[in-house]
């Protein structure tokens, strides 16, 4: 069993920037895992965001986030970040951290544990 933890979520104005953490635990364990985000906004399904390797080396973004996102892991520590610029209203959402044991699976929403979500919110 691997319990995932998101923070760092909040309000930001548009054009804002915000930094989400998930630590895995016990960390060891998701340490073989690709690790990801998702999303969902009020009244929509939940959306891939964007995905790593547990390498690494191999990351992967939804086209809504590309050059805007950035993920990354440390994968001695079993925490994930994703790095969020240039936020917009549609980007609020409830952001979940998850891991999955095949990067090619999580990109199509697979995954093995998700997280209880945090919530970001882009006032325009």
């Amino acid at each position: 069993q691997v319990q995932l933890v998101e923070s760092g979520g909040g309000l930001v104005q548009a054009g804002g920037s915000l930094r989400l953490s998930c630590t895995a635990s016990p960390r060891d364990a998701a340490a073989v895992y690709a690790m990801g985000w998702f999303r969902q906004a009020p009244g929509k399904e939940r959306e891939f965001v964007a995905a790593i390797n547990w390498e690494g080396d191999s990351l992967a973004y939804a086209d809504s986030v590309k050059g805007r996102f950035t993920i990354s892991r440390d994968t001695a520590q079993g925490t994930v970040h994703l790095q969020l610029n240039s936020l917009t209203p549609e980007d609020t959402a409830v952001y979940y951290c998850v891991t999955c044991r095949s990067f090619r699976l999580v990109r199509t929403m697979g995954y093995d544990y998700l997280g209880r979500g945090t919530q970001v919110t882009v006032s325009s």
